[in-house]
């Protein structure tokens, strides 16, 4: 699997904070019920890497990966738990050759031009945008994409139910990622019913 083949599997990359392990096989299973297979669960937490252990070992039809990679070290640990594939929020010369040295996929972020160039320069073509509503969203998207026709995105930060049709309308957008998903609360009352029909309605997302 490469970073771009990512895009193709949902329109929606859930992004997952859990604080309890034990919640990541049936948040999983749920969102996976709903449509949505690949699930980015951010290194926030002390439970992070236990859980896309978890999630790799027990629900089989999940694509689980670790988000929030800053650190080279959090691409080498990430692997090593199971993770298959990376989503880093920046990124820089160290941290990239660590995510390139995991041998697994992986979304850089940027939020300019001048970073997504650095990258693509490098033969990097898939990336995250990020923060995307506060690095001018769709209108910036839009832009990039007369220069830069080459590069996919996955847009997050600011991007929900309200405003997720619109991103995955443009050329370059692959597909968005969001925490709308998984709810605080239905994630600590074990709401998983709630979470599959979120999963539902946004894996029907995709423009046809």
């Amino acid at each position: 699997m490469i970073a771009a083949d990512l895009f193709d599997l949902a329109p929606v990359i859930p992004v997952v904070v859990l604080d309890d392990a034990d919640a990541a096989v049936p948040l999983a299973r749920a969102l996976v019920g709903g449509g949505l297979p690949v699930i980015e669960v951010t290194l926030r937490t002390p439970a992070a890497l236990a859980a896309i252990t978890r999630i790799a070992a027990e629900v089989p039809d999940a694509v689980v990966g670790a988000g929030t990679v800053v650190r080279p070290e959090d691409a080498e640990r990430s692997a090593a738990a199971g993770a298959r594939f990376l989503v880093s929020p920046g990124c820089t010369p160290r941290l990239q050759a660590a995510m390139v040295a995991s041998g697994l996929p992986f979304l850089p972020g940027v939020a300019t031009a001048s970073e997504a160039i650095a990258l693509l320069e490098d033969g990097v073509t898939a990336m995250k945008f990020f923060p995307a509503e506060a690095a001018g969203g769709i209108a910036c998207l839009r832009s990039l994409y007369g220069p830069l026709p080459q590069i996919r995105f996955c847009p997050t930060g600011g991007v929900g139910p309200g405003n997720a049709a619109e991103y995955l309308a443009l050329e370059n957008v692959g597909c968005v990622g969001g925490s709308w998903l998984t709810p605080a609360d239905a994630v600590r009352d074990g709401d998983w019913d709630r979470v599959r029909t979120l999963a539902a309605d946004a894996s029907a997302l995709r423009p046809g």
